[in-house]
């Protein structure tokens, strides 16, 4: 092997698709164009002097040297991670809070935040889902996030910390047209037999679909079929009214043209949200947020559950609520979850 710096970007090239075995699914995960991905596996072997992966048309493989090698390769990206998010935490800097959308939980206490303490500097971004947000969390290209940390891959769970901020009623969102938007409220059941989307086909959403096919699985519920990542408004009303889909949502959504948002009843499905870091962050406007989400969470309620054997949430869900450092206010509920 030539005496030569590695660039950590190929270590995370080699990671990826070593995790999926899969050269289309590893580049997603890196928000990446396949043919620089497997530019940047070809580099690494180079590198390296040897060959990382058995590929064929039908199937992707560590060789022996990639087995070798692969936790060789994780710790230094580990060790990487660290560098700089210890860098970060010890300068002066904005907060960079990724609150997926506006309107959202996320957004809300970021607004309120900024409104309490006004002197400090908190940057809002805007990723589609937690699960790639958490991995920018941990390679320190942001600080916080939100969302239902029960479908992260425990490799990106074991980094970070979380506290429960909100348990979201879940809503639908139906064409104005809708046999059903007329009503105030949607009965779960009433939604079967009709395609919903839930954000298949999105890496970045994996951990809402995930809950979302917990749900249909019980309520015999129909999923849409897998779409890629629709980004923009106008991209969503186009691809949605184009395949005829009622939306599943969270009463926290923004208004779209032609379109109604229904809360979702008997029972009413919750999308348990936390406040999401990286473990040791220390910055001032991240303890800022934790006060104001333990504020809002307690002025309006929001990890109160409804009245018992009227709501639903998965097993999964509750355990990773309750076992939360919980900072936010309120209590999670125990395993045991209600049904109708």
């Amino acid at each position: 092997m030539a005496d030569q710096d590695i660039d950590p970007r190929l270590l995370r090239a080699f990671d990826a698709v070593a995790r999926e075995l899969h050269f289309t699914r590893a580049a997603a995960r890196l928000y990446t164009a396949q043919q620089a991905l497997s530019r940047d596996i070809r580099r690494l072997e180079q590198a390296l002097g040897t060959e990382l992966f058995d590929r064929t048309t039908r199937r992707v493989a560590l060789t022996a040297e990639g087995e070798r090698l692969l936790p060789y390769a994780r710790a230094v990206l580990a060790a990487h991670d660290g560098l700089r998010a210890a860098a970060a935490d010890g300068v002066r800097r904005p907060l960079l809070v990724d609150v997926s959308a506006s309107p959202s939980t996320g957004r809300q206490i970021l607004d309120a935040t900024r409104a309490a303490e006004p002197g400090l500097d908190l940057m809002a971004r805007y990723h589609t889902g937690l699960n790639g947000a958490a991995a920018a969390v941990l390679a320190g290209r942001l600080d916080v996030t939100f969302g239902r940390v029960a479908g992260l891959p425990a490799d990106l769970l074991a980094g970070l910390e979380h506290r429960p901020v909100r348990y979201e009623p879940m809503a639908v969102l139906l064409p104005a047209g809708h046999r059903l938007a007329a009503l105030p409220a949607v009965p779960v059941r009433e939604l079967r037999g009709e395609p919903l989307y839930a954000g298949a086909g999105n890496p970045a959403t994996a951990a809402w679909t995930a809950l979302a096919a917990a749900l249909f699985a019980e309520f015999s519920l129909t999923m849409a079929e897998p779409y890629p990542e629709i980004t923009g408004e106008e991209e969503f009303v186009r691809v949605v009214r184009q395949r005829g889909w009622s939306v599943l949502a969270s009463t926290v959504f923004a208004d779209i043209p032609g379109m109604v948002l229904r809360p979702l009843v008997d029972p009413v499905p919750l999308s348990p949200v936390s406040l999401v870091h990286r473990r040791g962050l220390r910055h001032p406007a991240a303890d800022a947020l934790l006060r104001t989400a333990r504020t809002l969470a307690a002025e309006h309620g929001w990890l109160e559950l409804p009245t018992a054997g009227e709501w639903w949430l998965p097993r999964e869900d509750a355990e990773a609520m309750r076992g939360a450092r919980t900072g936010a206010g309120g209590t999670a509920p125990r395993p045991g979850v209600p049904r109708p």
